[in-house]
C-alpha cells in the first residue's frame, strides 16, 4: 500500500500548533478563573472578604495546584511528542547515512526504501539514481582497464618476440627491427589516446570555448591528413554551405573529433571521401564519407564502443572519443551504409551551442 507523503516542516509546525493550542486553552482558563474570584471579591465588604479570606485562599490554592498539575501534564506531552517525531525524522536519516556508507565502500545495489516525507523520499530517490550511474561507471571502468591491458599487451609481446629473434639470431635484423619500429608507433599511438580519453573524460579540466567557423576548422583537419590521403590515392572533397558556419565549441577537442573520422575514412576509402557541413533549421550537420566496403552490420550497433574494431581496424578508440566529445557539447553522432557503398558518419550539433 502507498502511503502518503507528508513534509517534515508540516509535521513540526503541527505539532508546535497542537501544544501552543493547548497552552493558550490553559492560559485562557486560568485566567477565567482569576477574573471570576476577583470579580466575587469586589462585590463584597471588607468584613465579608476577612469572613471569606479562609475560603478563598483554598480556593485560590486549589486553583494553583490544578494549574500545576496541568502545566506538568502540558510538558510530558510535548516531551512525548517530541520523542516520536525526533525518531520519526532519525531513523529513516540513519538508514540512508547507512545506504551513503555502503556506496562509499562500493556496494551499488539500490534500495527499496519508502518514506513518508517527500523530501526523505526525493534525497532517497536521488541516491538510488546516483547508485546506479555510480554503479555502470564502475563496470565501464573495469571493462576499460581489461581492454586496455589486452591492447597494451598485444603489442608489447610482438616487440619482446621480435627483440629475442635479433638476440638469438634467429631473425634477420633489419626486417624485426621494422616490426618492433611499427609496432612501437601502434603502442605509443594507443597510450596518446588512452590518456586523451582520461582527459576528456576529467570533468575538472576547464576548456575555453571560443566561435569557430566550422568550415575552417574542417578544412583545417583535411589539410593536416593530406598527406597520408595522397599516399593512399584518397581524393578529399568539400561540400559546404556558402556562408561561414560560426559556433562556440573547444576548437581543440572538435578538431581531434573530426581528425579521427578523416583518419577512420582514410583507413577504408578506396578512393574518394567527402567532408560537409550544413546549417539546418535547428542544428548543425557535420558529415564524412567515404566510398569503402562500408559497416559490417553486426558490428553498426556497437561502432562507437571503446575497444570495439573493424576489419583493418587499429585500437578501436578513436570513434569513442568522437561520441564523448560530440555529446559532452550537447550533440549526437551516428554511423550507416550509404545506399551507393561506403559508411557515412553524420555528427549533429545543437544549435544553441554556437553562434548565429
Amino acid at each position: 500500500m502507498k502511503q502518503k507523503k507528508t513534509r517534515i516542516r508540516g509535521r513540526l509546525l503541527k505539532a508546535f500548533a497542537a501544544v501552543l493550542f493547548f497552552s493558550s486553552l490553559l492560559t485562557a482558563t486560568i485566567f477565567n478563573l482569576a477574573i471570576r474570584l476577583f470579580a466575587v471579591q469586589g462585590e463584597v465588604n471588607l468584613r465579608a472578604y476577612q469572613n471569606m479570606y479562609g475560603e478563598t485562599s483554598g480556593v485560590i490554592g486549589r486553583i494553583g495546584i490544578i494549574s500545576v498539575v496541568l502545566i506538568s501534564v502540558m510538558f510530558l506531552v510535548a516531551i512525548v511528542v517530541t520523542y516520536f517525531l525526533a525518531n520519526s525524522l532519525t531513523r529513516p536519516i540513519e538508514k540512508l547515512g547507512e545506504f551513503a556508507l555502503n556506496i562509499g565502500k562500493g556496494d551499488f545495489s539500490p534500495n527499496d526504501f519508502q518514506f513518508r516525507e517527500v523530501e526523505l523520499e526525493d534525497l532517497n530517490t536521488a541516491l538510488n539514481k546516483s547508485v546506479k550511474q555510480l554503479g555502470e561507471y564502475d563496470s565501464e571502468q573495469k571493462a576499460f582497464f581489461q581492454n586496455a591491458s589486452h591492447e597494451l599487451r598485444t603489442p608489447l609481446m610482438s616487440i619482446k618476440c621480435y627483440a629475442e629473434g635479433i638476440s638469438f639470431g634467429i631473425m634477420e635484423p633489419k626486417a624485426a627491427s621494422e616490426t618492433i619500429l611499427q609496432e612501437t608507433d601502434n603502442l605509443a599511438d594507443l597510450v596518446t589516446d588512452l590518456l586523451y580519453i582520461s582527459k576528456i573524460d576529467n570533468i575538472t579540466i576547464a576548456y575555453q570555448l571560443a566561435e569557430t567557423d566550422l568550415k575552417e576548422l574542417i578544412r583545417d583537419c583535411a589539410t593536416r591528413q593530406e598527406a597520408v590521403a595522397a599516399k593512399r590515392q584518397i581524393h578529399l572533397s568539400f561540400d559546404f554551405d556558402e556562408r561561414p558556419i560560426r559556433y562556440v565549441c573547444v576548437s581543440e577537442l572538435l578538431s581531434r573529433a573530426i581528425d579521427n573520422l578523416i583518419s577512420n575514412a582514410i583507413r577504408y576509402a578506396k578512393s574518394d571521401i567527402t567532408l560537409s557541413c550544413h546549417q539546418k533549421t535547428d542544428h548543425i550537420e557535420i558529415c564524412v564519407t567515404d566510398d569503402g566496403a562500408g559497416i559490417d552490420p553486426g558490428l553498426l550497433p556497437h561502432i562507437f564502443e571503446r575497444f570495439t574494431k573493424g576489419a583493418g581496424g587499429n585500437h578501436g578508440i578513436g570513434l569513442s572519443i568522437v561520441k564523448t566529445i560530440v555529446e559532452q557539447r550537447g550533440g549526437a553522432i551516428a554511423a550507416e551504409n550509404r545506399v551507393e557503398g561506403g559508411a557515412a558518419f553524420i555528427i549533429s550539433l545543437p544549435e544553441s551551442g554556437g553562434g548565429k
